[in-house]
């Protein structure tokens, strides 16, 4: 992975096309129930990734640590997963509770790697 921001940018870029698509579909029809996916794919797809690639743009040291490949290859999956059940869950099978459940918990876990990430190289020693 020899550039991390680009791909959290162009991931990112991706959802963003993805929950505007959500967005109209909601506005055209009027039917509502997917809403919290639209938003899902809009704060956590389109607004976080976008960020983490500016973070990993401007600091690019941070882009090379072990963590921060970490941070990437658990929260890109994880989120997809998470927006994929998210998106079964709001369609009326809540069968798909758990799955949902775990994602959103690994998804926790990659933001906090972004967390120590950022914190490591935003201190007073950066």
């Amino acid at each position: 992975m020899s550039n991390l921001s680009n791909w959290f940018l162009r991931i990112g870029v991706l959802y963003f096309v993805v929950g505007v698509a959500f967005g109209l579909g909601m506005a055209m029809t009027g039917v509502t129930t997917l809403r919290a996916v639209h938003v899902h794919l809009n704060l956590l797809g389109w607004a976080s990734m976008m960020l983490f690639g500016l973070f990993y743009r401007a600091v690019p040291a941070a882009a090379e640590t072990k963590l921060a490949k970490a941070h990437f290859w658990i929260y890109v999956p994880a989120h997809f997963v998470q927006m994929v059940t998210l998106t079964i869950y709001y369609s009326g099978n809540k069968a798909v509770d758990p799955i949902l459940g775990i994602s959103s918990m690994v998804v926790g876990a990659a933001v906090l790697c972004f967390a120590v990430v950022l914190w490591k190289h935003t201190g007073k020693a950066a």
